[in-house]
């Protein structure tokens, strides 16, 4: 005995859509895992996933009186595709495009970081030519310069303008705040700026900044 699925051309309807949703979420299941796996390169990968997205979007806005929730239709059919679920509805875009926001997102955050260790560097070194040598207004500049370096990851622990200028915080952290330096510290300063900023400008293209 032959039992129907639906009684009426609508539910039809609605039935084939829930098949084409279900082969939609196997599909981007299989496809992550080849991608995953590197069977698939990235670029067969990207187009493949981006058609499986766009029908997905598609299907999800002419079903979503049906099926408020993809995640839920997930559970209902036992369909056990987690990596799908999470490409299809939580990113909503391929992998390898996620990967390039992420490179992209990094290098604009290095470039911020350099930009503002080298004006970290050339307010401190110009405050010592405008004879600005009291602590508390030396101070607050090697922090902050410091700071900025520290937030490099390019650079190690050992990177000589980290070593100085903690070594010169240190020192400074000793004195009072209304103490002057010499001027004979006060070149001694300037001078270890200024090699500290010409080891950072030469440490950036060995580090592919």
């Amino acid at each position: 005995m032959d039992v129907k699925l639906w009684n009426d051309k609508q539910e039809r309807e609605m039935y084939d859509n829930f098949a084409e949703l279900f082969a939609i979420i196997k599909a981007t299941e299989k496809l992550e895992k080849l991608y995953v796996r590197d069977i698939i390169s990235s670029s067969d990968y990207e187009v493949e996933c981006q058609k499986l997205i766009a029908h997905f979007k598609t299907l999800s806005s002419t079903l979503k009186y049906t099926i408020p929730s993809v995640e839920k239709f997930h559970e209902t059919y036992k369909i056990d595709c987690p990596a799908a679920i999470n490409r299809l509805v939580v990113s909503g875009v391929p992998a390898t495009v996620e990967h390039r926001a992420a490179v992209a997102i990094s290098s604009t955050a290095s470039a911020s970081v350099v930009a503002e260790c080298v004006q970290n560097f050339i307010t401190a070194m110009d405050s010592l030519k405008l004879n600005m040598v009291a602590v508390d207004q030396v101070h607050p500049l090697l922090s902050d310069l410091s700071a900025s370096l520290n937030k490099l990851s390019l650079l190690g622990p050992d990177f000589e303008g980290k070593v100085k200028m903690k070594e010169w915080i240190l020192r400074l952290a000793k004195m009072g705040a209304a103490d002057e330096l010499t001027e004979q510290q006060a070149r001694q300063l300037h001078f270890d700026l200024e090699s500290s900023y010409n080891s950072f400008m030469a440490a950036l293209p060995s580090a592919g900044t």
